[in-house]
């Protein structure tokens, strides 16, 4: 099969697309012929040794798939345990599958997968009720956009903030009542003028950003820390709630996330799909923000 192999550390170029054996199910597991493969931008920085833990090389990066298990025509999206998603084929537990709910794409399941339980999983934990004011970082990524429509949904007042005019477009379209860019170094005074207080924040950035977010909470506003792309991640004031994942099985929250878009209630954003010969392309895009929304590899496409 074809596979994305990291043998060496280093840039996106590290990054090799070559021919090496079928994987093998041991007991438990299924083969997947795999569909689409997500990119997370945790990859970018463990293929670079820069994440939060040390993947050992070789290693085929990707741990969410979506496509079909030969032995029963099931389609089916899955997390891999951390590796192996960049290929044609790959090996999932028979535990960790969920089916594709009819109507969905594989593309939309996959782009769910992950950002999809985390964002519900996010909102459970903070619970942004009707006319509260709520942050939300990156909210032209993967999870931010989803936190945008579930906010909204939940008759929250959201604030998007995002680097590019095209993200905080998105955010709009999404249902950000307002929208800011957090490169600008006014971009806290102006949230400040327009809400006085924040009630939530959803901080998926840290470092200064995250920081400078968490000054905008009232005293006992919420705090909802689960990225650290920007840094460090931010380390709670004393004076704001800092909220946690509720104890859910992720798969259920996946599987929440899945049918809320096969409903129409919730809408992936994807913003380049490659095939696997393009994934040092997509993991530079992602590393130079150039991407609004889900990165995802088609190892069916040449």
């Amino acid at each position: 099969m074809r596979a994305v192999v990291l043998r060496k550390y280093g840039g996106p170029e590290a990054l090799v697309v070559e021919e090496v054996p079928d994987p093998v199910p041991g007991p438990g597991q299924v083969l997947v012929e795999v569909e689409v493969a997500g990119i997370t931008f945790v990859e970018t920085q463990l293929r670079a040794d820069r994440g939060p833990r040390r993947v050992e090389l070789p290693v085929i990066l990707g741990n969410g798939v979506a496509g079909v298990v030969p032995a029963t025509g099931a389609r089916v999206v899955s997390t891999l345990g951390g590796s192996g998603g960049y290929a044609e084929l790959a090996v999932a537990d028979a535990g960790d599958l969920i089916p594709v709910p009819e109507g969905l794409s594989a593309q939309d399941a996959v782009a769910l997968l992950a950002d999809g339980r985390t964002a519900v999983g996010l909102m459970r934990a903070a619970a942004p009720r009707p006319g509260e004011w709520v942050l939300v970082e990156a909210a032209g990524g993967g999870v931010g956009g989803l936190l945008v429509q579930l906010a909204a949904a939940a008759g929250a007042r959201v604030v998007g903030a995002a680097s590019s005019p095209a993200k905080r477009r998105l955010a709009e379209e999404l249902g950000a009542e307002l929208t800011v860019d957090y490169t600008d170094p006014a971009w806290a005074d102006r949230i400040r003028a327009a809400t006085g207080e924040l009630d939530v924040v959803f901080d998926g950035v840290g470092g200064e950003i995250g920081a400078a977010a968490q000054g905008l909470l009232r005293d006992g506003g919420r705090l909802s820390v689960y990225g650290m792309a920007g840094g460090p991640m931010t380390t709670p004031d004393p004076r704001v709630t800092a909220v946690t994942w509720p104890p859910a099985d992720h798969r259920e929250l996946a599987r929440e996330a899945l049918a809320a878009a096969a409903e129409g209630r919730l809408r992936p954003t994807i913003g380049l799909t490659l095939p696997l010969e393009s994934a040092a392309e997509a993991h530079a895009a992602i590393e130079a923000r150039a991407v609004t929304g889900k990165t995802l590899l088609l190892p069916g496409s040449r």
